[in-house]
C-alpha cells in the first residue's frame, strides 16, 4: 500500500474528538485499518447524504449512523418507508458468517447490541399514532399534501388568515371544509370581500382534494393531541439516544403524505428549539429515507423552505441526512448544505445513468489516490465513497470505504416482539386517544345555527309583510339560508303582485266589454225606434194607420 495514501488517510481521519466509526479505507482491493474512517461529533449537524443504487447497502449504513448515535447519547429519528430499519432494537446475529469474515478482514470486535426504539405511525397501527393540526401544518406544506397550484394555495392562506384573526382553531379537516363552505356561502361572502375574492371553481377543487384526502385514510392523523416534537429528543437513564422510527410501510402509495408531515416535523423542532450554535454533539439527527420522495413535484416555495430549514436548523443542534439513490435526487441548493457524504456504488445501464454517474463523480474532492467514475461502479456491497467533515470544517480526503457491520439486527424486528413494544410504550398511551375539542367547524356550525334561528324569524315576518308563506325548503326539500328565503319571499311578491295586476287587467277588460256590449244593444233599440218613427210620417204609413183605426172603431169607405 502507498505511503501517501496512509499519510493521507491518518492526517483526514485521525480524530482528536469523539466520532462515528464507519470503516477502514480500501485502495485496489488492500484495507488500511489502522485509522478508521469516521464523522467527528461536532460535524453531524451539518447534514449528510447517503447514497447508491438499490441493493447495495444504504439502508444498513443508515442504520450504523443510528445506532452509533443512540450509543454515545444522540436522539435519532429516521423515516423507516419499509420497514427495514426496526431491527435496530434487537441485537445482531454474531454467528452469522458474512458478518464474522467482514469483522476479521477489518480488524472489528463485533459486539451484538440492542438499542432503545420508540415506533410511531401516521396511521396508528405500526406505532403511536401521530397527528398534527391543520393549523400548524400552514397553507404551504398543506397546498403540497392536497396538490394544489399556486392560485389554490393561495387560497387555502387566506382561509388560514381568516381563522386566525377570528379565533377559529383549525384542527382536523372538517374544520377547513367547513370554513371554507362558510367563507363560499351567502353568508360568508361579505366578509370574504375584506380578504379578497375565489372563485367557485378553486373553493370545488380545494373541496374535492380535501375528499380525496380524507378516502385515502389521510384524516386520522389530523386532529388532537398533537404530537410534541420533543419527544423525539429522548434518552435513557444509561445515557443512550432514543431512536425513533416512523413506520412508513402501510402508507407508502401515500408519499405526499408522509414527507410532508416529516417536513413538518423538521419546521417544528425549528420553530421549538433555542438556538445552540456549534455543540460538541447534535441534540437529533434526522434521516430521511427515499429522500426524492420530499422533491417529487415540489413547488418553488417548498423547496425553498426545505433549503432555508436544512441551513438554518444547524444551528438548534439537529443534524439531517438524507439517504437516496443519487444526488441528483436533492435540489442543488440543498445538496450545498450537506457536508457528510457516503456515496455508495452507482451502475450505468443506460446514457442518462452514464450522464448521471459523471455528474455524481464530478462533484466529489480531487483525489490522486482513485479514478472516482470508475470507482463507483466497482464498489461491492456495504462499500462506499466517504468525504466528510473534519473538526475545522475542512472536507477531508476522499476515501473507498469498506463499512463495518450494524451491531444491531440486520433484519426486521420479529413482529411479535414488534407489537409488543408498541403496546408498552408510553407514546403509545399518551397518543391513542384523539380529542374533539371545539375548533372552527363547530364553532361556525353554532354560529350560522343562530344567524339562520335570528333571520328565519326576520324571514317569517317579511313574508307576513309580502303576504306570502314563509319558505323553509327548497328542491328536494333543501334547507333553503336566510338569504335564499328573503329572495324566495320577494320572488313569491314579485309573482303575486303580477298575479294581482293581471286579476286587474281582467276585471277591466270584462267591465269594457260588458260596456261595449250595453252600447251595442242600446244602437239596435235606438234604430228600432227610428225605424217606427219613419214609417208613421210617410203617407203610405198614415193611409195603414188610418185604415187600422178604421177597423178598430168601425168606420170605412
Amino acid at each position: 500500500m502507498d505511503d501517501a495514501f496512509r499519510q493521507a488517510m491518518s492526517r483526514g481521519y485521525a480524530l482528536s474528538e469523539p466520532g462515528i466509526v464507519l470503516g477502514s479505507a480500501l485502495i485496489d482491493g488492500e484495507l488500511y485499518n489502522d485509522t478508521r474512517i469516521q464523522i467527528p461529533l461536532s460535524m453531524l449537524n451539518r447534514h449528510g447524504l447517503v447514497a447508491g443504487a438499490t441493493g447495495t447497502g444504504k439502508t444498513k449504513t443508515l442504520q450504523l449512523l443510528a445506532e452509533q448515535m443512540s450509543a454515545i447519547g444522540i436522539p435519532v429519528f429516521v423515516a423507516d418507508i419499509k420497514g427495514d430499519v426496526t431491527g435496530i432494537g434487537a441485537p445482531g446475529d454474531a454467528t452469522n458468517q458474512r458478518i464474522i469474515d467482514r469483522c476479521a478482514s477489518m480488524a472489528w470486535e463485533y459486539l451484538p447490541t440492542a438499542y432503545p426504539t420508540e415506533f410511531l405511525s401516521l396511521s396508528g397501527k405500526l406505532g403511536a399514532q401521530v397527528r398534527a393540526t391543520v393549523s400548524s401544518f400552514g397553507p404551504l406544506l398543506l397546498g403540497k399534501v392536497l396538490d394544489l397550484n399556486e392560485t389554490q394555495v393561495s387560497i387555502l392562506a387566506l382561509i388560514f388568515k381568516y381563522c386566525d384573526d377570528n379565533d377559529l382553531p383549525l384542527l382536523d379537516l372538517d374544520d377547513l371544509a367547513t370554513t371554507l363552505k362558510f367563507l363560499a356561502s351567502d353568508e360568508g361572502k361579505p366578509i370574504l370581500q375584506e380578504y379578497g375574492g375565489m372563485s367557485a371553481a378553486s373553493v370545488g377543487v380545494l373541496l374535492r382534494s380535501i375528499i380525496v384526502l380524507e378516502q385515502e385514510g389521510a384524516d386520522i392523523f389530523f386532529g388532537e393531541p398533537e404530537f410534541d416534537v420533543m419527544d423525539l429528543i429522548r434518552t435513557t437513564p444509561d445515557g443512550k439516544g432514543v431512536v425513533t422510527l416512523l413506520e412508513l410501510s402501510d402508507v407508502m402509495d401515500k408519499p405526499r403524505l408522509f414527507s410532508t408531515f416529516m417536513l413538518w416535523m423538521l419546521a417544528q423542532l425549528y420553530e421549538t428549539l433555542p438556538e445552540a450554535g456549534d455543540l460538541p454533539k447534535p441534540k437529533l439527527c434526522f434521516f430521511f429515507d427515499e429522500a426524492h420522495l420530499l422533491f417529487d413535484d415540489a413547488s418553488d416555495a417548498l423547496l425553498d423552505q426545505v433549503e432555508r430549514t436544512a441551513r438554518l436548523i444547524r444551528s438548534k443542534g439537529v443534524g439531517v441526512f438524507f439517504v437516496t439513490q443519487t444526488p441528483k435526487d436533492v435540489p442543488s441548493g440543498v445538496l450545498s448544505q450537506l457536508g457528510n457524504r457516503v456515496q455508495h456504488a452507482l451502475r450505468a445501464f443506460t446514457p442518462e445513468d452514464a450522464d448521471a454517474l459523471r455528474k455524481t463523480a464530478r462533484t466529489f474532492p480531487t483525489t490522486e489516490f482513485y479514478d472516482v467514475e470508475k470507482t463507483i461502479t466497482s464498489l461491492g456491497i456495504g462499500e462506499a465513497l466517504v468525504t466528510v467533515l473534519s473538526p475545522k470544517g475542512v472536507p477531508t480526503p476522499l476515501a473507498a470505504t469498506r463499512l463495518i457491520p450494524p451491531a444491531s439486527l440486520m433484519a426486521p424486528l420479529d413482529p411479535v416482539l414488534f407489537h409488543g413494544r408498541i403496546a408498552t410504550s408510553d407514546l403509545t398511551a399518551r397518543y391513542s386517544d384523539s380529542v374533539d375539542r371545539e375548533s372552527a367547524h363547530e364553532m361556525i356550525t353554532a354560529r350560522l345555527a343562530r344567524a339562520r334561528a335570528a333571520a328565519a324569524e326576520a324571514v317569517a315576518a317579511e313574508a307576513a309583510r309580502a303576504g306570502v308563506p314563509a319558505p323553509t325548503a327548497g328542491t328536494g326539500g333543501t334547507p333553503l339560508t336566510a338569504a335564499q328565503q328573503t329572495r324566495e319571499i320577494a320572488r313569491q311578491a314579485r309573482e303575486l303582485a303580477a298575479a294581482r295586476r293581471r286579476a286587474e287587467t281582467e276585471r277591466k277588460a270584462a267591465a269594457k266589454r260588458a260596456r261595449d256590449d250595453a252600447r251595442a244593444r242600446q244602437r239596435s233599440i235606438d234604430n228600432v225606434v227610428r225605424q217606427g218613427g219613419r214609417v208613421v210620417t210617410s203617407k203610405i204609413g198614415q193611409d195603414l194607420i188610418r185604415g187600422v183605426f178604421g177597423t178598430l172603431f168601425g168606420g170605412g169607405k
